[in-house]
């Protein structure tokens, strides 16, 4: 079974008005949530085998701040096409992948992640592609596994939605444990 991992850049900075949208980089809330997910990432044992990145400050920030969750070395690409790529060029970017690469992780941008997302998704966890489908947040995490043997045929419908990990589902998972240490302390 191979892994798709879509994740958004987390927040970027709009502070510098003469930069442009490519050289954002992330904001210091951006990099807070990068440094949770990263643990949820270590947590959940997510580690691509690829990583392929588009050329923006802040998903090339956002990359650096997750690469220490890998459990082991992974390839990275970071691709000027990406940037801004619509959900049928991500799809054919995935599509023209190693078929001995068992998972990517893309970074990338919205709306046309979460529209890849939902293109792929032809079932599994329904709750979460829900809320997907009422948001992809910056900084969040989709999770697809899909079935085949080539990455050729993924197509519309073909993957089994996962699950979503959002900066606020990490951040409300965090207070819950410290609730719970200082209950029992």
């Amino acid at each position: 079974m191979k892994r798709l991992y879509l994740l958004r850049h987390a927040k970027s900075s709009w502070e510098d008005a003469t930069l442009a949208d490519i050289e954002r980089p992330l904001a210091g809330r951006g990099r807070r949530a990068c440094a949770a997910l990263r643990e949820a990432m270590e947590r959940h044992g997510i580690a691509p085998d690829l990583v392929l990145c588009s050329a923006a400050r802040r998903t090339q920030e956002t990359l650096q701040t997750i690469t220490p969750a890998f459990s082991h070395d992974c390839m990275v690409a970071i691709e000027r096409r990406l940037y801004l790529a619509s959900a049928a060029e991500l799809l054919e970017r995935v599509r023209r992948l190693e078929d001995d690469i068992p998972s990517v992780m893309l970074i990338g941008h919205n709306p046309d992640l979460q529209r890849l997302a939902l293109l792929l998704a032809g079932g599994g966890a329904q709750e979460e592609l829900g809320r997907l489908e009422a948001k992809f947040p910056t900084a969040a995490l989709a999770e697809l596994a899909f079935r085949g043997a080539r990455w050729r045929d993924l197509a519309a419908g073909k993957a089994e939605f996962v699950r979503l990990i959002t900066p606020r589902e990490i951040e409300a998972g965090v207070k819950r444990a410290v609730t719970q240490r200082s209950r029992t302390a």
